[in-house]
C-alpha cells in the first residue's frame, strides 16, 4: 500500500509502516493514506483511494478538514508529540525577555574597539534586567504544552496561574499542586508579570490579544506567543508596546508588522523544530495511520469521531463506517455482532465484528459516508 508523503519526514516512520506492507512515497496514483507536515493541502484533489491523513504536528489549518470529512477521509494530528520542544522555547522566550539579552548580544557584535572586554563593562548597565524567579506567570491553554510549561516555570521558582474553560477532570489532576486555576481570564491578565499563549486558533481565540485585554494586564507585562499568530490583533499590541503599556513581546509567529520594532522579538518559528520533536510527531502520525488502516481504531482525530474498539478479534469480521449521526440507528440496524459507536457533532463512527459480513447492507444506509471492512 502506498503512502503518499508531501514533505520530508522522519525515517522513523519506516520503523512503523514498514515496507513488507507499505510503500512510502512522493508519488503515488491511488494512496491508501497522506502523511504531511506543512504542505498546504486546501487545493489537492485527494485520489478517492485515500482512507486517511496524518499531520505531523499539532496545527491542522493546511488541511480542509470539513472537505474531507464528507468524503469520509479521517484527518489525524499528533498533540504533545512537540511539546516538549516548544515548553522549552517558551522558557527561553522568558529569559529573552527579561534579560535584555538579544539587544545585548547585538550590541556586542557591533563593538569595534581594541579592549572589547572593557568596552562592554562599561555599556552592560544598558541592558540590564531582572530575573523570573518570584514572578507569576499566566498561562493560556493548560494542554500538553501549557502542562509542560507550567511545570518547568515552577522549577524555576516562578508562581503559575493558569486558566483553560476545556481542562478535563483527568487532566486537572496531572496538574502540580501549585498551578493556580482560575475560571476567569480576567483574572489572570491582572494577576501575571508574564502570559503564555498555548490555545489552538479558533474564532473564539482569534485577537484574543487586543487593546481590551492588554488594558486589564498589569503594567509592564511581557506576553509570550508559541501559539498562534492571529492570537494578536497586531495593531494593538504594537501599540502597547509603544505606550511601555507591556514591556516586552516575544513571538513565534513573525509577520511583518512585528518586524523591526524596539520590545518585540520576533522567532522564526523555531517551537517544534527539533529533530526530537519531528521525530516524534512522524511516529505517532505513522502509528494512527497504521492502527486506522489495519484495525480502523480511531485516535486523535480531528475530524471524525474518536473511537478505540480495540484489536479485531480472531476469527471475526470487522466493518467500520463513517456516517451521519442521524443515520445511525438505521446503521446499527445493518450490522451484528459486538458493536460500538461514537459521536462528534453531525457524524458518527461505527466499528462492528461480526461473524457475517455485514459491508454490503451497511453501504445501502442512507447517510453512510464511507464504510469498509477491515
Amino acid at each position: 500500500m502506498d503512502i503518499l508523503k508531501l514533505n520530508a519526514i522522519s525515517p522513523l516512520v519506516g520503523e512503523i509502516l514498514t515496507s513488507d506492507d507499505y510503500n512510502i512515497t512522493e508519488d503515488a496514483a491511488a494512496p491508501v493514506a497522506v502523511l504531511v507536515r506543512s504542505a498546504n493541502m486546501h487545493e489537492m484533489q485527494l485520489p478517492e483511494s485515500v482512507l486517511a491523513v496524518a499531520r505531523a504536528g499539532a496545527g491542522v489549518n493546511n488541511i480542509p478538514l470539513d472537505e474531507l470529512a464528507k468524503k469520509g477521509v479521517c484527518v489525524f494530528n499528533t498533540p504533545g508529540a512537540n511539546a516538549n520542544a516548544v515548553k522549552e522555547l517558551v522558557i527561553c522566550a522568558l529569559l529573552l525577555a527579561s534579560r535584555k539579552i538579544v539587544r545585548g548580544i547585538n550590541w556586542v557584535q557591533t563593538l569595534t574597539e581594541e579592549d572589547a572586554a572593557k568596552a562592554v563593562e562599561k555599556g552592560k548597565k544598558a541592558f540590564v534586567g531582572r530575573e523570573i524567579t518570584g514572578k507569576t506567570l499566566g498561562i493560556v491553554g493548560l494542554g500538553a504544552i501549557g502542562r509542560l510549561v507550567a511545570g518547568a516555570a515552577l522549577a524555576l521558582g516562578m508562581n503559575v496561574i493558569g486558566y483553560d474553560p476545556y481542562l478535563s477532570p483527568a487532566l486537572a489532576e496531572k496538574l502540580d499542586s501549585r498551578v493556580k486555576t482560575v475560571s476567569d481570564l480576567d483574572a489572570l491578565f491582572a494577576a501575571a508579570d508574564y502570559i503564555t499563549l498555548h490555545v489552538p486558533s479558533t474564532p473564539q481565540t482569534k485577537g484574543c490579544i487586543n487593546k481590551d485585554s492588554i488594558a486589564k494586564m498589569k503594567d509592564g507585562a511581557v506576553i509570550v506567543n508559541c501559539a498562534r499568530g492571529d492570537l494578536f490583533v497586531d495593531e494593538d499590541v504594537i501599540a502597547a508596546v509603544k505606550s511601555g503599556k507591556i514591556d516586552r513581546v516575544v513571538t513565534d509567529l513573525p509577520n511583518n508588522k512585528l518586524l523591526g520594532i524596539d520590545g518585540i522579538i520576533t522567532i522564526p518559528h523555531l517551537g517544534a523544530s527539533t529533530p526530537e520533536a519531528e521525530d516524534n510527531c512522524a511516529v505517532m502520525a505513522a502509528k494512527e495511520l497504521k492502527d486506522y488502516i489495519e484495525q480502523g481504531i480511531v485516535v486523535n482525530s480531528v475530524n471524525f469521531p474518536c473511537l478505540d474498539p480495540g484489536a479485531k478479534p480472531a476469527g471475526k469480521i470487522r466493518v467500520t463506517a463513517l456516517l451521519k449521526a442521524d443515520a445511525l440507528p438505521a446503521a446499527l440496524k445493518a450490522v451484528s455482532g459486538e458493536v460500538k459507536t461514537a459521536t462528534r457533532g453531525e457524524y458518527a463512527y461505527l466499528v462492528a465484528d461480526g461473524d457475517t459480513d455485514s459491508l454490503a447492507e451497511l453501504e445501502k444506509v442512507k447517510g453512510v459516508i464511507k464504510a469498509r471492512r477491515i
